[in-house]
């Protein structure tokens, strides 16, 4: 009888985290369904994925940041931890690398899929967690995270030969997404007036990102070239999903973090690796057909390991 009071504590708390993953795990899975069954053509897919990368996820980026109460000096402590994450797992890699001698073209997939991250499924998983407040944190380490990742990504795909700082400069400037953070806070801090018209239409188009964006998760998911380097795959999805969060944790206890933003830090270092990390690695002759296997098995893995972690720190 003592422990029963903790136990059904326990048990409610496992029931929220389900209840506010479900519906996330389902539209991937709706995504998967449709792209396989041919519910609708490739050229819908590639439409919609074009659509929410240079429209509805900058949007919401934008109308997040425009409009959150930004308190850069409470998260000063935070933003430091996250880059303290992601420094140290990619000198990490970068030492593993020295030892393994990985050609850029498989040790850019390892990267990525170290480093970056999903954000649409770390948004909707802490709006629907932690409400207005924690999406906002979040929005705040996206911004601050996207153009760094993408850098160290840029990098670690390419050959010293081809290496040079203009593209990489180029390439991060027409990036959407950090485009919509970099004037979504610019707006916030110069504290711009917004016509309330136009407020409201960001808004339809923000919460149209979220539900499209895990649909075409689900829709990018391939399946076959899991067998092929599976002890490559689960190596990479455990420090993924397990390890790193860990890191993460172990650093926001060391700096003493509040329960809010270390539950953030920790779910964001917990997420699968970003389903546009395939496109990259494509575009810079890496090994795409790894990369895919990683974020399939990745995600595939996430709705297991991010239950888990949760119902950890909390």
């Amino acid at each position: 009888m003592p422990n029963s009071k903790p136990q059904q504590h326990s048990s409610k708390e496992m029931n929220s985290i389900v209840l506010s993953l479900f519906p996330l795990v389902a539209l991937i899975a709706s995504g998967y369904l449709f792209k396989k069954y041919r519910f609708f053509s490739d050229e819908f897919w590639a439409g919609a994925e074009k659509l929410n990368y240079y429209i509805l996820f900058p949007a919401l980026l934008f109308s997040t940041l425009s409009t959150a109460k930004i308190d850069l000096q409470s998260l000063s402590t935070a933003i430091i931890a996250m880059l303290i994450v992601v420094l140290a797992v990619t000198a990490f890699l970068y030492i593993l690398r020295m030892f393994w001698h990985i050609p850029p073209a498989r040790f850019g997939v390892h990267v990525q899929s170290m480093v970056r991250f999903n954000t649409y499924i770390g948004l909707a998983l802490v709006t629907s967690l932690f409400k207005s407040e924690g999406m906002a944190i979040l929005a705040i380490l996206l911004a601050l995270c996207i153009p760094l990742v993408n850098v160290i990504s840029v990098l670690a795909l390419t050959s010293k030969e081809h290496m040079a700082i203009k593209p990489i400069l180029i390439a991060l400037l027409k990036n959407p997404l950090i485009v919509s953070c970099a004037v979504g806070a610019a707006v916030n801090a110069l504290q711009i007036p917004i016509w309330e018209g136009f407020t409201q239409f960001i808004k339809l188009f923000s919460v149209s990102s979220l539900p499209l964006g895990l649909l075409c998760v689900g829709a990018a998911l391939q399946f076959m070239q899991i067998k092929k380097d599976i002890v490559v795959l689960a190596a990479d999805t455990f420090a993924r999903l397990l390890a790193v969060p860990a890191l993460a944790y172990a650093v926001c206890t060391w700096f003493g973090l509040p329960s809010l933003q270390t539950q953030i830090l920790v779910i964001f270092f917990a997420l699968p690796t970003a389903s546009a990390s395939y496109i990259l690695t494509k575009v810079l002759g890496g090994d795409s057909q790894l990369m895919a296997a990683v974020i399939s098995f990745q995600t595939l893995c996430a709705a297991v390991t991010l239950p888990l972690v949760i119902w950890w720190i909390s």
